[in-house]
């Protein structure tokens, strides 16, 4: 098994591509050890000291380290947690998949305007945070505002205030007057 890895624009996150299907759909996103208890990938790499947070994607590993720890000392023990899980043959998740694989539920007054924000989140933003090793869903809107959750690569991020104000906020504002704002949610 050969495991690529690729930068993000977050200096704490790395992207592990192991050539393999992890998630066959949506996403998985672990930003605590608890949180990840449910999944015998992210247990296994929550077990090497200075790992910050896990995020599963079709086809890759997302991992975020603690500030002091270095990259050269954590990849090697990341490559090795990928590699062994998937040569156990155990599930990435056990049970169901988590709850925030994907957009929050809405309905109300603005549904027709929350359906055109979910159409170009999944067909212009997402696939291209993907890339980075993240993700972004929907979260809310209320008078304006879009609420975002950002995950994986894109919590945390440098870059991600730009990305949102003037990419998403941007783009959403061109095709949706209504759409005033979008900020980020934790």
């Amino acid at each position: 098994m050969f495991i690529q890895t690729e930068t993000t624009p977050n200096p704490a996150t790395l992207k592990f591509l192991p050539g393999e299907t992890v998630l066959g759909s949506g996403t998985a996103d672990f930003p605590t050890p608890e949180s990840g208890a449910k999944s015998p990938l992210a247990r296994r790499i929550f077990a090497i000291e200075g790992i910050a947070g896990v995020f599963l994607g079709r086809d890759f590993v997302t991992v975020t380290k603690v500030e002091d720890q270095p990259w050269d000392h954590l990849k090697p023990s990341i490559l090795g947690a990928i590699m062994e899980h998937f040569q156990s043959g155990a599930p990435v998740i056990e049970g169901e998949a988590p709850e925030s694989a994907g957009h929050a539920a809405h309905d109300g007054p603005d549904s027709e305007i929350v359906v055109q924000i979910k159409e170009l989140l999944d067909t212009r933003v997402r696939p291209a945070v993907a890339q980075d090793g993240g993700d972004i869903t929907f979260h809310g809107f209320d008078r304006g505002v879009v609420y975002l959750h950002m995950q994986g690569a894109c919590a945390g991020c440098p870059s991600s205030t730009l990305t949102l104000k003037m990419g998403i906020e941007n783009l959403l504002r061109h095709y949706i007057p209504e759409v005033i704002e979008v900020r980020p949610v934790a």
